[in-house]
């Protein structure tokens, strides 16, 4: 009980930002204009301290202003740095319209349209007098684990929103080419667009209730697009590697050397050209994975990672990302809403879907798993790569 008290509350928090502020009055640090260039920021190997602001001098003191100010200026920091300017939805006109299994979903903005499709996957007994979860993958998923459990799976056909290369095609860039925008944010919008079209069209779908999920590149779009729409109930990135939830530092844990520089040559339109000011000075990064797991808070959260994926730094997540974000959703006092599943096998293994299954239940219906989502085993936390948590704030 005390747990859904505090996702409660900062819930609330978040929807009621600029009140906040002013009853608190708390006075947020400004955002940089214009945005300081790579080159300035001081290299760091271990992972930069969250709760410290861009201005390098202030730093956060209490949760209220983690959600009024820091976690603000983080979503900005990432869209300048990472991700792109995600567009103004107040200016969209989202449609949704369903035939059988198929949910078409149509988007004009600025006398300009998009138009792209799911596939919806209701499991028996859903009905508008009893609406059921839903997780939106982006590409394929274990859909039978879900269905039998109760929970619908929708697949958004993501490749109709934006191919994966330089291209720009697709619904997406048919509104806002031209903008620099990663393909990933892109993806995460097709996720929020379909979000918009299961409420208008799809009644026996619980909108309180929603997870989102993909793998490897389509994991990387899974946690924008949890980070990026605060509807989305529970992020389930799977094997996501750099861009995602593997470290920008400490990329040779698990021997596969995945880092900023090489993931920007093989696939530099994932995210726009300010990231890119980054390459060969990776240290300079004002943020890391943990920081982006970390805006998520108080929505849950919980990575998949295969020990033996020759793809992506699985260590790297499980050992120095996961831990170093539990400390903030922990000082938030909502620590229970995330967590990592570690299992053998490799990358995108279907397994994986099953193996966080338990802490999805958990989070869409309050059953508690017998598992411990926060076991790192057979690793260990590196807890040397995170220094600031010997002088974490006292929560007010």
């Amino acid at each position: 009980m005390c747990r859904q008290l505090h996702v409660a509350i900062a819930a609330t928090l978040l929807s009621l930002r600029p009140a906040l502020v002013a009853a608190q009055n708390i006075t947020c640090p400004p955002t940089p204009s214009p945005w300081p260039e790579a080159s300035t920021f001081l290299a760091r190997s271990t992972l930069p301290d969250p709760f410290l602001y861009l201005d390098g001098t202030s730093r956060v003191q209490t949760t209220e202003e983690w959600y009024a100010c820091r976690q603000r200026e983080i979503l900005r920091m990432l869209q300048q740095y990472q991700y792109g300017e995600y567009p103004d939805h107040a200016a969209e006109t989202v449609t949704g319209s369903r035939s059988g299994s198929r949910l078409t979903i149509q988007v004009e903005t600025d006398g300009k349209s998009g138009q792209f499709t799911a596939s919806l996957n209701l499991p028996d007994g859903a009905s508008a007098e009893a609406p059921v979860p839903v997780v939106m993958a982006i590409g394929g998923m274990d859909n039978d684990a879900y269905l039998a459990e109760g929970i619908a799976v929708v697949i958004v056909d993501y490749t109709a929103v934006s191919l994966d290369s330089n291209a720009k095609t697709g619904a997406f860039w048919s509104l806002y080419n031209g903008r620099d925008i990663g393909t990933l944010t892109a993806w995460a919008w097709g996720i929020h667009r379909t979000l918009d079209a299961i409420i208008q069209a799809v009644p026996e779908i619980d909108s309180t209730k929603v997870g989102v999920t993909g793998c490897s590149r389509l994991g990387k779009a899974a946690l924008a697009a949890g980070l990026f729409d605060q509807r989305i109930t529970i992020t389930m990135p799977m094997s996501s590697g750099i861009q995602g939830l593997g470290p920008y530092r400490y990329t040779s844990l698990s021997g596969q050397g995945e880092t900023l520089e090489n993931s920007k040559e093989a696939a530099g339109w994932w995210s726009n050209s300010g990231l890119g000011t980054f390459v060969g000075q990776s240290e300079k990064l004002p943020f890391d994975a943990h920081t982006i797991a970390a805006a998520i808070a108080p929505r849950a959260l919980i990575p998949d990672e295969g020990q033996s994926d020759p793809f992506v730094n699985a260590q790297g997540t499980a050992r120095v990302v996961f831990p170093a974000a539990k400390l903030v959703y922990d000082w938030l006092e909502v620590g229970e809403q995330i967590g990592i599943g570690i299992r053998q096998g490799g990358h995108c293994d279907m397994a994986g879907f099953k193996n966080i299954l338990p802490f999805v239940l958990k989070v869409f219906r309050g059953t508690e798993p017998s598992r411990d989502y926060s076991d790192l085993a057979p690793w260990s936390a590196m807890t040397e790569a995170y220094p600031w948590a010997a002088d974490i704030p006292v929560a007010a």
